[in-house]
């Protein structure tokens, strides 16, 4: 059984500490709640307790000096994904890091070459990379049903602006790294490496991207229109438009359905994604796997696409203008 640590005590370690329990009880035992760590201890007791997590942790360096901690999720914002995740690393410990693996692509390069060179496994939590969503909404729009895709439309947007994490240059902020991602790698999922990227933003005052729009071109003739929000609220969904019809996804974010439409925009096929827990399942999963078979890299995120992902969005960044103070 796979001993899993919490690294970060917020809503998004929460939504963790539930899909584990939620495994448990399906019959899932091959990964247990085994610690969470806070840098107040008082934190970290609460949320053992509302959890059912077995150890709380003052530090995230006591959690790393247990020797019994097998594999470690790194909760906190973009801007310490490196340096949390660096630390396990350290310390012998495999990393599953939410999105975005880091703020940037350096960051990324250095972390996974530490993590192949020490023989660890260490891979990004975009659970949209792990879920059976993706293979059936390339299932769907390369079957022909569509024709030929020609333009891909994405979009995630939420007003949470006022929020911290999104608000200060020093967490990484903006919608890019923390929104963005979703649309971006709905995108690649389907059309492979962009050929060519424009980006625009308005921003806050501080500088951090707040709207932005990611114009894609693709080797196969495919254009991709992406946008991404936290200050407007949207339906978040996917669209591919093809030669003979179009398809919406549902929900870029958590995919729930597929319909395919014709010409007459008459829709002739519902399909529904299966039934799930919170949809982190799939991401625990196939790196409970990994870690069982010795792997250095989940399938479903390898370490080329996590380091191209973050050289596409180094890019934009780039060109929004938009640059965290630790990269100064």
């Amino acid at each position: 059984m796979i001993r899993l640590g919490i690294l970060g005590a917020g809503a998004i370690a929460k939504t963790m500490a539930k899909t584990i329990r939620m495994m448990n009880d399906n019959g899932y035992d091959r990964i247990q709640l085994y610690g969470i760590a806070s840098r107040s201890l008082a934190k970290a007791e609460a949320f053992a307790q509302e959890n059912g997590v077995i150890h709380a942790y003052g530090s995230y360096q006591d959690m790393v000096n247990d020797p019994d901690i097998d594999l470690v999720y790194i909760a906190t914002p973009h801007s310490h994904h490196y340096e949390h995740a660096m630390l396990c690393l350290e310390h012998g410990i495999p990393v599953l890091v939410e999105k975005a693996f880091t703020a940037n692509a350096e960051q990324s390069r250095k972390l996974l070459a530490y993590a192949e060179e020490h023989h660890l496994l260490a891979t990004e939590a975009i659970w949209t990379r792990y879920q059976p969503m993706r293979q059936m909404i390339n299932d769907a729009v390369f079957s022909g049903i569509i024709g030929t895709p020609k333009i891909v439309v994405a979009d995630l947007s939420k007003p949470i602006a006022h929020k911290e994490r999104i608000q200060k240059p020093e967490l990484a902020g903006g919608v890019l790294l923390d929104m963005g991602i979703y649309p971006i790698n709905f995108a690649e999922m389907i059309c492979g490496h962009p050929t060519g990227v424009v980006s625009v933003c308005t921003g806050n005052e501080a500088g951090m991207d707040l709207n932005d729009a990611y114009l894609f071109t693709f080797e196969n003739g495919v254009i991709g229109n992406l946008y991404s929000s936290a200050e407007a609220f949207s339906a978040s969904d996917g669209m591919i438009h093809g030669t003979l019809g179009y398809i919406i996804v549902r929900n870029v974010n958590n995919p729930s359905a597929i319909e395919i439409y014709n010409l007459d925009n008459e829709l002739i096929r519902a399909i529904d994604a299966p039934k799930q827990l919170t949809g982190y399942e799939y991401e625990v999963m196939e790196t409970v796997e990994a870690l069982e078979k010795g792997w250095l890299e989940c399938p479903s995120m390898p370490h080329a696409e996590t380091i191209h992902v973050m050289e596409l969005m180094d890019t934009i960044r780039k060109q929004l203008g938009v640059v965290y103070p630790f990269e100064k």
